[in-house]
């Protein structure tokens, strides 16, 4: 009996002070996924002719970034996307809806610098180009973002809109 009491003793001890096991990393707690946190808060929006406001927030137990864009004006233009670090691709994908019934679908992800996101399009004549959106010159307060178009598969960029960020105060 004393043999099992002091077997079950040391038993105890062990467990006490062995390290603690930290759980594993939730599915969208790896730093991929955490690429997007630059553009989360509230933005002031400015570019030629317009100006808005974007809000980005973390939803759905910090996995989706969720982006509610609102350009100022008589007829605002309003849009939404979603964006998601893919682990099996290794790539984010974002769908983005909007008021005039728009949807496109775009994958990426860090290229140097500068967050980029691209797709393959087709226009109603049946030409397919390339369009892709850019955020560059990232800093606490301030980012640039660019919406793109390529005509010749990506050799040459033409800027379509290009919106400057301010974190709203």
């Amino acid at each position: 009996m004393f043999r099992l009491f002091t077997g079950f003793a040391t038993l105890l001890l062990v467990a006490a002070t062995a390290p603690a096991q930290s759980p594993p990393p939730g599915p969208c707690e790896s730093p991929e996924a955490a690429q997007f946190d630059f553009w989360l808060g509230t933005w002031d929006l400015a570019w030629v002719g317009g100006s808005g406001t974007n809000i980005i927030s973390r939803e759905l137990d910090g996995c989706v970034i969720q982006e509610d864009f609102t350009a100022d004006g008589e007829q605002p233009f309003r849009g939404m996307s979603v964006s998601t670090y893919n682990t099996r691709t290794g790539r984010w994908h974002q769908t983005w809806v909007d008021n005039q019934g728009g949807y496109l679908d775009f994958t990426g992800g860090w290229s140097d610098t500068a967050m980029v996101l691209s797709r393959s399009a087709t226009d109603s004549t049946g030409t397919s180009f390339l369009q892709r959106m850019v955020w560059t010159d990232i800093t606490p307060m301030t980012l640039n973002w660019r919406w793109e178009r390529s005509d010749d598969n990506g050799a040459t960029w033409t800027t379509l809109w290009a919106i400057s960020y301010e974190r709203h105060r």
